[in-house]
């Protein structure tokens, strides 16, 4: 994995560093837990580590409103603490994204601070300000995700502001040349530091409409969303004015521009529209964005016909990209909660092989390799922003985000105060201790996998087209320099036999149990993983 494209078929562990490890006793992880733990993350047998946010902020959506994008916000320690994170990753052969979240910032941002005074300062334009409506009501009906109008009323100013988050989160003018120069400066800073690459938040938000149109309304039986219930007012509209403008192709190009003059340097987008395969498609391009990955596989379909209907939709739209999939991270609700109702070994495993397998690159989220299940969060426990809104319909995000459990202690070797979330028993039960003493484990399963995967080239750099197969089955093939795989997955809970419509040659793959073939019938058991040499 060297050279400028490290990043075609690289695993990327997500780390989210408010729950990795605490390491001075406040509760909430920090960077020196990161760097504790890195032999750690080598030893998965993983390409790459992704930092979400840990830059300075007053913490509204944790860490994803920036006050100062260039500070480590002393609740995760210093700049000091961040190079020995880079230095030592490094050491261990890990490349090293981080978040970057260009769309918008924090209330507590200088930039904003100058902007709402009045109308006439330097950054007086820098944000999304528009005057009401004649009645005082906002300019259009533009909606936030995070539930109500996506305006907020600064009287300072005698206008609105644009939000398409948290109103603590004002949206940034991208149409205004300083503030696209001033955010490319900022990713800048962080290449010059050494990171290896970014993961570009939200990256279709940044361009708005310029003309303010209102979006249109949403059907009653559409109103379905990743990451919100059809009661979420956010459902009842087509959001093709407050996201995903033409203009944001040419900042992507000049995101890429700089990237280029970076040797080891990638890019992926977070890419959220309405489209967001032909969003994906268009923006990962060798003059834009490296990866992209959208959203269709953080859904609670889990069936082999909608896996692979949106591969291939995928694939048939990105002619020039490299996709990156995902099955958890840190804003859903972890696969084998959602895809399989709760805690199951068994398809833990399989799930961390299946998303391995497609073509592309791969976000694996800390705990993924434990198969942790969502956590029961009660509502006095809460943390999240989203989550109190909506409650009880839509829990929020905090299920997922719950501490890391390194030990079967109470506090699950995580920190030695009370922890800004707590820690279930059922996590405890899987920490890595527990999990390091079992060889049968889902950890020792995930790295055998893992790194075995890395000796296969048709796996990390192959095509990949599917077969026909038993409904509860999906089966794939991948190819490359004259490998040619098969896999095929039983996603369902009962054994399930298919006469395979080519010769093959079953493989043992580490980690994972061994099925048989019979006369040419490949007999799967529930949750079953094969993998065979092609040898017609």
């Amino acid at each position: 994995m060297a050279g400028q494209h490290w990043w075609r078929g690289a695993v990327i562990y997500q780390i989210y560093p408010r729950s990795f490890l605490d390491t001075n006793g406040d509760g909430v992880g920090d960077l020196p837990g990161i760097l504790a733990r890195l032999d750690y993350i080598a030893s998965l047998g993983v390409d790459a580590i992704w930092i979400s946010p840990f830059f300075t902020s007053p913490m509204a959506d944790f860490g994803y409103d920036i006050a100062d994008f260039r500070g480590v916000d002393p609740l995760f320690g210093t700049l000091a603490d961040f190079d020995r994170v880079l230095e030592k990753a490094h050491a261990l052969g890990l490349k090293v994204m981080i978040d970057q979240v260009l769309s918008h910032c924090s209330v507590d941002h200088a930039w904003f601070q100058e902007s709402r005074q009045d109308r006439d300062n330097a950054k007086a334009d820098w944000f999304v300000w528009a005057d009401a409506r004649p009645d005082g009501t906002p300019p259009n009906n533009w909606l936030s995700i995070f539930g109500g109008v996506a305006w907020t009323w600064e009287p300072r100013r005698g206008q609105y502001y644009l939000h398409n988050f948290l109103s603590s989160q004002p949206q940034l003018n991208f149409h205004n040349p300083e503030v696209r120069a001033a955010q490319l400066d900022n990713l800048k800073f962080w290449l010059d530091r050494g990171v290896d690459g970014f993961r570009l938040d939200s990256i279709n938000f940044p361009f708005h409409d310029a003309q303010l149109r209102d979006n249109p309304p949403k059907p009653a039986h559409l109103r379905t969303g990743r990451g919100f219930s059809a009661d979420n007012p956010y459902a009842f509209q087509y959001h093709i004015h407050n996201n995903t403008q033409p203009e944001n192709l040419g900042l992507l190009e000049e995101v890429r521009a700089l990237l280029d003059r970076y040797p080891d340097a990638g890019a992926l987008g977070e890419i959220s529209s309405e489209d967001s395969l032909a969003t994906t498609a268009e923006y990962c391009t060798p003059q834009r964005l490296h990866m992209g990955y959208s959203f269709e596989l953080l859904t609670a379909d889990c069936s082999a016909a909608y896996i692979r209907a949106t591969v291939e939709a995928l694939e048939a739209k990105m002619t020039e990209g490299w996709p990156c999939w995902a099955i958890s991270n840190h804003d859903v609700q972890r696969a084998v909660t959602r895809w399989g109702g709760g805690e199951d070994a068994a398809m833990a495993r399989q799930l961390l092989a299946l998303v391995c397998s497609l073509r592309g690159s791969v976000c694996l989220y800390q705990g993924e390799e434990l198969g942790l299940p969502e956590a029961e969060v009660p509502f006095e426990a809460l943390q999240d922003p989203y989550g109190k809104a909506f409650w009880p319909s839509f829990k929020g995000r905090d299920g997922c985000r719950t501490p890391m459990p390194w030990t079967s202690l109470d506090d699950a070797g995580f920190s030695s105060a009370s922890p800004w979330l707590p820690v279930p028993a059922a996590h405890r039960a899987l920490s890595v201790e527990a999990q390091e003493r079992d060889p049968a484990s889902v950890l020792h399963a995930a790295r055998a996998f893992l790194r075995w995967r890395k000796t296969q080239p048709a796996l990390v750099q192959g095509t990949i087209r599917f077969l026909d197969a038993p409904a509860q089955v999906l089966a794939l093939v991948r190819e490359h320099a004259g490998q040619r795989l098969l896999l095929a997955f039983n996603l369902s809970a009962q054994a399930c036999d298919w006469t395979l419509p080519v010769p093959a040659t079953l493989l043992d793959v580490p980690g994972l149990p061994s099925p048989a073939v019979e006369a040419g019938v490949l007999r799967l058991p529930p949750r079953g993983v094969a993998c065979a040499l092609l040898t017609d």
